[in-house]
């Protein structure tokens, strides 16, 4: 699914491996999330959201034309 996951992890100045580590998942984990073959979790979603200082609506949000 599309996100914008690595725009947002970009703007916080975290490399894919700082945040894997901190939220708690591998940084292939992170890469796959970024490519969108890899749907997490609510609480992953929300995990991302806060260290990444951003909401939902900005990362994870698709509109129902954007479902691949």
């Amino acid at each position: 699914m599309k996100n914008h996951v690595k725009i947002a992890r970009v703007k916080a100045d975290l490399t894919q491996q700082q945040l894997a580590d901190a939220v708690g998942i591998s940084r292939q984990t992170v890469l796959r999330i970024e490519k969108g073959s890899f749907n997490p979790s609510l609480k992953l979603c929300l995990l991302i959201c806060y260290t990444v200082n951003a909401t939902l609506n900005e990362i994870f949000w698709v509109n129902q034309g954007d479902f691949e």
